[in-house]
């Protein structure tokens, strides 16, 4: 079994993030794919502001992310 359990994901037609867990270092993330903008990526998160970073990930995103990567479905 991995050390990653998905908490929680939400999907729309041209978004789709998902709440994961870390159980070896108790660290929060999320993945987050605009299927529109060619973005994705994947942030840790402060715990306290997971579900925070769950409804509006991109005030979370690295700058880096911002930037058309070709994604897949």
């Amino acid at each position: 079994m991995g050390s990653l359990s998905e908490l929680d994901r939400r999907s729309s037609k041209h978004l789709d993030v998902i709440l994961l867990w870390n159980r070896l270092d108790n660290t929060v993330s999320i993945d987050v794919t605009d299927w529109d903008g060619e973005a994705h990526f994947r942030v840790e998160v402060p715990r306290e502001r997971a579900l925070d970073a769950f409804n509006h990930p991109f005030m979370y995103a690295p700058a880096e992310s911002r930037q058309p990567v070709p994604v897949s479905r």
